[in-house]
């Protein structure tokens, strides 16, 4: 435990200054190649539950500590410690006992404050969380910006919206409909003996998370793993077989795969980044799917674009992912006010820039994985006002409140406006 202690605190103080969560867990698992599935497992649930419940725990140290740490390391090595004693299965002797062994390689004389600063934390673990609850951060865990943002946007919705991004994510798969039928995929899942139930828009609902190796028929192509929320995209679109098709933002390529499962169209998927565009072959590939790859900024079609017209477009724009920070929970501590707003600019540029691609009569489907309107209906009206041959259609029918999609139990949180060209 006591290593797997060290590399969490190794990471968490590694996001804290800025840099990516699942990156960081790659490159710390492939250097402990030996790691047991045991190990591997907890060290990710210690690295992502603390991120998750940070600013309950910050809150809580803060309260334990009679002042602040000069080292960092025994900062994030205390909040890692709290995250397994309120959180975790371990033994509550072990995860002490560990922690001080770990504080004594960063600085021989800290064992016994580490040792004093947890055992105070369970003898007083309901007063102290009672406290961090009194606040704003201690109680959600996410900035105070970003709380605020979301008591103005969502009112009455503000407390739902918060504690969903704190839940753990639920696990939905999409089926190839060139292979196999969401109904005759559950009937198969049922075999095994995996409890599953089909969810709007079909996507199947898995009532415990799965890794890939134990989902049936995942390496055959049969099925991929998709939130139920970007699943919506596909329908939205409103595509017909024969359509020429644009995924202007296309990795990791699960959108497009969805419209090639659905319908014979005639697609493109587009990336700037060439490794990205190497993710989307390899799900095409394991799905047996064809389409034309092709590098290219959305923003500068002059560099790629053929000069004939799209009948459908799909941007699914970078943003905040404020919508799925359940499954990246370091996003809440590495965005800052100001990121929103730039990425708003850049979903401008990409509208701006994507509208004279389309045909007369087309469709273009503007998606985000965001909650914030400053992403959303914001960006989409201020096209509209720039363009009277632009009109948004009415997508309220497909259980989505003016496009907008609020996390829940079933799927993450996400925005989607469908624009339609006069004809």
């Amino acid at each position: 435990m006591k290593i797997v202690q060290q590399l969490a605190a190794s990471i968490i103080g590694q996001v804290l200054a800025g840099n990516n969560l699942n990156q960081l867990l790659k490159e710390t698992l492939q250097r402990n190649p030996t790691f047991s599935a045991q190990e591997r497992g907890a060290l990710q649930d210690i690295c992502y539950g603390t991120l998750r419940y940070y600013g309950q725990l910050i809150k809580v140290l803060n309260e334990l500590l009679s002042k602040p740490l000069t080292d960092v390391r025994l900062r994030d090595l205390l909040l890692i410690s709290l995250y397994q004693l309120q959180y975790s299965k371990a033994a509550k002797y072990a995860v002490v006992d560990h922690a001080v062994r770990a504080a004594k390689e960063i600085n021989a004389a800290t064992g016994g404050l580490v040792n004093a600063v947890l055992r105070n934390f369970l003898r007083k673990q309901a007063q102290l969380l009672l406290a961090a609850s009194e606040t704003d951060e201690g109680r959600y865990s996410y900035p105070q910006w970003w709380i605020d943002r979301i008591k103005k946007e969502y009112v009455t919705q503000a407390s739902v919206i918060l504690e969903a991004g704190n839940q753990h994510p639920p696990m939905t798969l999409r089926t190839n409909r060139n292979s196999i039928t969401p109904e005759q995929y559950l009937k198969q899942l049922t075999t095994f003996g995996i409890k599953a139930q089909i969810i709007y828009p079909g996507a199947i609902w898995l009532e415990t998370p799965l890794s890939v190796d134990k989902i049936p028929g995942f390496f055959e192509g049969e099925v991929s793993v998709q939130d139920a929320g970007a699943q919506y995209a596909a329908n939205l679109l409103d595509v017909t077989n024969g359509m020429r098709v644009l995924d202007a933002c296309a990795a990791p390529g699960s959108k497009s795969a969805h419209l090639l499962e659905s319908h014979n169209v005639e697609l493109l998927a587009l990336d700037k980044d060439p490794q990205r565009l190497g993710r989307i072959k390899e799900n095409f590939d394991r799905l047996k799917l064809n389409a034309a790859l092709k590098r290219g900024d959305a923003t500068k079609p002059e560099t790629w674009w053929d000069g004939v017209a799209f009948e459908r477009i799909l941007a699914d724009v970078p943003c905040s992912a404020s919508g799925v920070v359940r499954r990246h929970p370091d996003i809440k501590w590495l965005r800052r006010p100001s990121d929103i707003e730039s990425f708003a600019i850049q979903q401008e540029n990409i509208l701006e820039s994507l509208w004279p691609l389309l045909a007369r009569g087309g469709k273009l489907l503007y998606a985000t994985c965001s909650v914030f309107a400053r992403e959303n209906q914001q960006v989409v009206n201020t096209f509209l006002d720039l363009h009277g041959d632009a009109k948004q259609e009415n997508i309220s029918a497909y259980g989505l409140n003016n496009g907008q999609l609020l996390p829940d139990d079933q799927h993450d949180g996400f925005f989607y406006a469908l624009l339609q060209k006069d004809a």
